[in-house]
């Protein structure tokens, strides 16, 4: 958290009252302004479909049962999207708290599968000295001591997350921690973060985050990353180092600042992609409000998907051992409002979903900033999951601990799946209702269907794929309007399952059927990538039952089946150039049964190699949410050409071109279609001339870069 954005008291020292981010935290609204196929699509395991159905809770009417909207919910356990690590669920702890180490706080956090709990808060990691305690410039409250924290944590089962001090520390007082805590200590502290928000040094403009060395660059960070690194794991060597990254799309993501050759994430992966265990991204989407942050929830796939490419770039085989950790993440608006506890369990399982292997929500307490009324409630705009017991003007919070919507949302994750168990795709028919489904260690199904809807109910139509449903009654927990705590309803077989507005429905439902005797293959790697064919290869499932293997692509909630093999590899052919596809490999047993799906694997194939044209795709600079490209077309062949058009497809969303010179470009869509100016309408062949346009372009979550050119219908090499 920015150190700059502190109250005043924070910052001279004494207790806060009003503690914690504000809105205003990253300029990115004010910057902009100042910047001017082999089959048909089936169920990946050709397993019966089911319908499974549950009724409305207690309380609901027949009436309002018929009025809610239907809404089709697919479920394919086939499609396995990862295993939930043991520190997927996680919260930050904070120095100025100090009820951080309550008893009863340790509970709480407990009761709702935390973890982990990271320490020593945000941009407090980038000022706090372990040895002595202190934060100078901040206020640090009793009993939070490293050993303290560390007490809580051991009592509660979790595991830590820990700010070595980049900003004002060294790499021997970083070290001098590791050994203390895992070797005086003996805690395992297992995972080390190389400062906090960095590039908020003030290097692009705007700083909070403490950084006393004269270099501020990320290149001057990637440097000292690698001395962190050395000299921690010098004293042990088991402990996973993270690195900051800005998140795409996000400021000051894309910007190249004074005297770098490039932005904050390729000059630091460039240098450190080597060494590193993880990569270290936060998120607040904002918004005016709380429903508006939790449609903003969208983005976070395509900005980790981004994360991944880039550390795909620069880690190349080493990519598979380089994690991602979203150590903060809040709405930033309404923070303990209804919707914003929906949007807790929509995001963290929408980022583990998307590869990352840690969610910590900023944070247990906070403090309250200013009273409004959301859905009813008295919202403190507190960060905090817990009370502080603070009060603004004669308008106070409940008791201190008392837990605030988001803490329930988390808690919801519990009765959705538990660290071991496996992420199966899930989707539906509404953007007002969300899903995600978890096939549980045990053997049964949980289904989370989250409804972002202020004012109706919807009533879910589910269907399974790779999984069959007993006939018995599903269980279904709830946390809605009414409810006190994560509480199971009654439901019996017979109808669809009604999502009142504004609530978290989980429904589990047990296997018809025996599993397969075999396990899931290992994680998949590819071997070889063409521009039409891939190979990828895994290691077989340990009890060797497996007589053949299955590779199927995710399509959304569906799949296809792109190779079978009775050995440990395949080749897929037929692949578009320039493509990207997530597979995962299932074994068969002799009964015929498949295993679970193993770990997902994304790979991208090449442009090719012989085309007779040549593009060249460069972004000149960036702004966050938007950026100026030029792009280079060459004719590599033996012919003269005299009129070109150029046609390529945005990989997000929400990239769009906004003006362009040297070249007429239309869009439509994520298509985006370009043709010469007439003056540039002659490419002479081997690269004898070359044409070259650019534009300005905004993008409103990642901006991922193109991966495959059309000139006069022929697909380009790229460079």
């Amino acid at each position: 958290m920015p150190l700059a954005h502190l109250p005043r008291n924070r910052r001279l020292g004494r207790p806060p009252r009003r503690a914690g981010r504000t809105a205003g935290r990253r300029p990115a609204a004010a910057l902009v302004c100042a910047l001017a196929t082999v089959a048909a699509l089936a169920a990946a395991p050709p397993a019966p479909a089911a319908t499974g159905r549950t009724v409305a809770a207690p309380g609901t009417t027949t009436t309002a049962v018929e009025e809610a909207s239907a809404v089709e919910v697919s479920v394919n356990a086939g499609v396995g999207l990862g295993t939930i690590d043991k520190a997927a669920f996680g919260v930050n702890h904070a120095l100025w708290d100090s009820h951080m180490n309550d008893s009863e706080v340790t509970g709480l956090l407990g009761e709702a599968g935390v973890g982990v709990m990271r320490y020593p808060g945000g941009s407090y990691g980038d000022i706090y000295h372990w040895k002595d305690h202190t934060a100078p410039g901040g206020y640090v409250a009793p009993h939070t001591t490293f050993d303290e924290f560390m007490s809580s944590v051991r009592a509660s089962g979790s595991q830590s997350m820990i700010i070595a001090n980049y900003g004002t520390g060294t790499p021997q007082e970083a070290a001098d921690w590791v050994r203390y805590a895992n070797v005086t200590r003996g805690y395992g502290a297992k995972y080390w973060e190389i400062g906090n928000e960095i590039y908020g040094n003030g290097h692009y403009g705007s700083g909070w985050e403490a950084d006393d060395h004269p270099d501020k660059s990320p290149r001057e960070y990637a440097r000292n990353v690698l001395s962190y690194a050395e000299a921690m794991k010098a004293v042990d060597p088991t402990i996973k180092i993270g690195a900051v990254l800005t998140t795409p799309g996000d400021w000051p993501d894309g910007i190249v600042g004074a005297g770098d050759s490039a932005d904050w994430n390729h000059t630091v992966l460039s240098a450190v992609a080597g060494t590193i265990d993880f990569a270290i991204v936060h998120s607040y989407p904002g918004g005016a409000t709380a429903d508006e942050a939790l449609d903003r929830t969208a983005r976070l796939p395509g900005q980790l998907r981004e994360v991944r490419r880039q550390i795909d770039r620069y880690a190349g085989e080493r990519s598979s051992k380089i994690g991602i950790a979203l150590t903060e993440v809040n709405s930033n608006v309404q923070m303990n409002s209804r919707p914003n506890g929906l949007f807790a369990a929509d995001t963290y399982m929408t980022a583990l979903e998307n590869g990352v292997f840690n969610v910590d929500w900023w944070n247990v307490h906070n403090g309250p900033t200013k009273v409004e009324t959301v859905d009813g409630d008295t919202d403190f705009n507190d960060f905090g999951l817990l009370s502080s017991g603070g009060c603004v003007g004669d308008v106070c919070q409940p008791g201190v601990n008392t837990p605030f919507h988001p803490y329930f949302g988390i808690k919801s994750l519990t009765k959705l799946g538990r660290p071991g168990d496996t992420m199966v795709a899930a989707s539906t028919g509404s953007d007002q209702v969300s899903a995600h489904a978890v096939h549980r260690a045990d053997g049964t199904l949980s289904v989370m269907l989250i409804n972002k809807d202020p004012l109706n109910s919807h009533t879910a139509d589910i269907s399974y794929a790779g999984y069959t449903p007993t006939a018995q009654a599903p269980v279904v927990h709830r946390y809605g309007r009414g409810d006190t705590d994560v509480t199971r309803v009654a439901a019996t077989a017979g109808g669809d399952q009604v999502l009142p507005p504004y609530s978290i429905t989980t429904i589990t439902v047990a296997p018809h059927s025996a599993a397969a005797s075999v396990g899931a293959p290992s994680a998949p790697k590819t071997t070889g990538v063409g521009s039409s064919t891939a190979t990828v290869s895994w290691a077989a499932p340990a009890n060797g039952k497996a007589v053949r293997y299955e590779v199927y692509e995710r399509l959304g909630a569906n799949a296809q089946l792109l190779a079978t093999s009775t050995s440990t590899s395949a080749t897929l052919h037929n692949l578009p150039p320039g493509s990207e596809h997530t597979v995962n490999v299932l074994a068969r047993d002799a009964d015929g049964r498949l295993s679970r799906p193993s770990e997902p694997l994304t790979f991208a194939t090449t442009a090719p190699r012989d085309s007779s044209c040549l593009v060249n795709y460069r972004v000149d600079s960036g702004w966050g949410n938007g950026f100026v490209a030029t792009v280079t077309v060459a004719n590599v062949g033996d012919t003269p050409i005299n009129g070109w058009t150029l046609d390529f497809t945005w990989p997000s969303t929400g990239q769009t071109v906004q003006s362009s010179w040297n070249a007429n470009v239309t869009s439509s869509g994520a298509r985006v279609h370009v043709t010469d100016n007439g003056a540039n309408a002659e490419l002479a062949p081997h690269s004898g001339s070359t044409a070259t346009f650019g534009f300005v372009g905004a993008n409103d979550d990642a901006n991922p870069t193109p991966t495959t050119f059309t000139l006069n219908g022929t697909v380009c090499r790229t460079s």
